[in-house]
C-alpha cells in the first residue's frame, strides 16, 4: 500500500471511535430543542420563543489558557472543560441571556482517546452546569505542529434573552448595592504568572504539599471554574431587576467592573465584606505582588458581580442562599469623582 492519512500522523478509526465513545453523555446535555444527532456537517437548534416578544440571541467564545498545562502535567482531563464551558457561559449570561447551546473545538498532536474522552466529559459536565446542550464541536490531530501529548480547547456558546430584558448596566445609579457571588478559586484567569511564580521562580512542582492550602498545590491550581447560570437566572425567574453584571475574568477588578458601570459612577469596593481564598495570599505573599496588581490580575474570591437597587438586595441574597449558595453584600455605587473602581 502507498502512503496513508495515518502514516502522516492522523488516525480517522480512532476518530470515529473516540466519537462513539463520547455519544453517550454528550446526549445526556440535549434539549428538546436539539434537532440534529450527533456526527452531522451541522448543529441544528429549535430557535423558536413563544414566551418572548423579541428574542436576541447572545454569543460568547473563549479558551482556557495556560491552565492546560497544569491539567495536561497533573494528568487530569475531565474538569478542563468545566473551564471552557464556564468561560463562555457566565460571559453570556451578564447580558441576562439564558444559555442554549456549547460547541468546542479541540485540537492535539494525537488523538489519545482516553485522554480526549475525558475531556468531553467535562464539557458534558460544564454544559449540564450551565444547563446548556453540548450539540457540536471539532476534534483536530495536528502532528508535528503540536507535541503528542498536547491539546487546545476552545468553546462557543449561544443564549437568549429579551431584548427589553436585556441587562446592560445603563440603570446603574448611585447608591445600589454590588453583591458578590464567591469564585471557586482562580478559575482561568492569570495562570502565566502563576506558574511563573510557583515552578519558574519558587521551583514547586503540582505535587508540593502547601500547608496553607491543606494539600497539594496542583489540586488548587485544577479546580474548576464555577458556573454561575443557576444563581442569576433563578433571580431573574423571581422577578428581581439585575442592572449590571460583572464577570470577573482577566483584568480583574479594575478592569472588569468598569466595562458597565455608567461614566458618571464608580464603584467602592470592602474587601473585607468577603473571604480572600488562601490561594491568593500565597501568591501576593511569595511574590511580593502588590494589592492594585492582585485585584487587577485575579478574582480575589469574587466571580461574579451583581448590581441591584438596594431595596431588592437582601430578596436576592435569601434567594441565592436557598440555592444552597452563598453570597455577600460587596460594596455600593458612588457618584464618580476619580477612579471607577475604589477598593477599601
Amino acid at each position: 500500500m502507498g502512503l496513508t492519512y495515518k502514516d502522516s500522523g492522523v488516525n480517522i478509526e480512532g476518530g470515529n471511535n473516540f466519537v462513539k465513545k463520547i455519544t453517550p453523555f454528550v446526549k445526556e446535555t440535549f434539549s428538546k430543542r436539539v434537532i440534529t444527532d450527533i456526527g452531522g456537517f451541522g448543529a441544528l437548534f429549535n430557535a423558536k420563543f413563544d414566551d418572548m416578544e423579541e428574542p436576541i440571541l447572545v454569543s460568547g467564545t473563549d479558551g482556557v489558557g495556560t491552565k492546560l498545562k497544569i491539567a495536561q502535567e497533573m494528568d487530569i482531563h475531565d474538569t478542563i472543560g468545566i473551564d471552557a464551558v464556564a468561560m463562555c457561559v457566565n460571559d453570556i449570561i451578564t447580558s441576562g441571556a439564558r444559555p442554549l447551546f456549547f460547541l468546542d473545538y479541540i485540537s492535539c498532536g494525537k488523538l489519545r482517546e482516553d485522554v480526549m474522552v475525558n475531556l468531553v466529559k467535562g464539557i458534558a459536565e460544564g454544559c449540564k452546569q450551565s444547563s446548556c446542550s453540548l450539540i457540536g464541536g471539532e476534534t483536530a490531530e495536528h502532528p508535528n505542529v503540536m507535541d503528542e501529548t498536547d491539546y487546545d480547547i476552545a468553546g462557543f456558546s449561544v443564549g437568549v434573552v429579551d431584548k427589553k430584558n436585556i441587562i446592560n448596566g445603563k440603570s446603574i445609579k448611585d447608591g445600589d448595592v454590588i453583591i458578590g457571588l464567591p469564585s471557586s478559586g482562580i478559575h482561568s484567569n492569570g495562570y502565566s504568572m502563576v506558574r511563573k511564580l510557583f515552578f519558574d521562580i519558587k521551583n514547586y512542582t503540582t505535587e508540593t504539599e502547601i500547608p496553607e492550602l491543606g494539600g497539594k498545590l496542583g489540586d488548587t491550581l485544577i479546580t474548576p471554574t464555577k458556573i454561575y447560570t443557576k444563581e442569576i437566572m433563578t433571580l431573574i425567574e423571581n422577578g428581581l431587576t439585575l442592572k449590571g453584571l460583572v464577570h470577573i475574568t482577566g483584568g480583574g477588578f479594575h478592569e472588569n467592573i468598569p466595562r458597565i458601570l455608567p461614566k458618571d459612577c464608580a464603584a467602592v469596593i470592602n474587601k473585607n465584606s468577603f473571604d480572600i481564598p488562601e490561594i491568593f495570599k500565597l501568591i501576593q505573599k511569595e511574590g511580593e505582588v502588590s494589592e492594585t496588581e492582585m485585584f487587577t490580575t485575579f478574582n480575589m474570591g469574587i466571580g461574579m458581580m451583581i448590581f441591584i437597587d438596594k431595596n431588592e438586595a437582601d430578596k436576592a441574597l435569601e434567594i441565592i442562599k436557598n440555592l444552597n449558595e452563598k453570597a455577600f453584600i460587596i460594596g455600593e455605587v458612588t457618584t464618580k469623582e476619580s477612579d471607577s473602581v475604589i477598593i477599601k
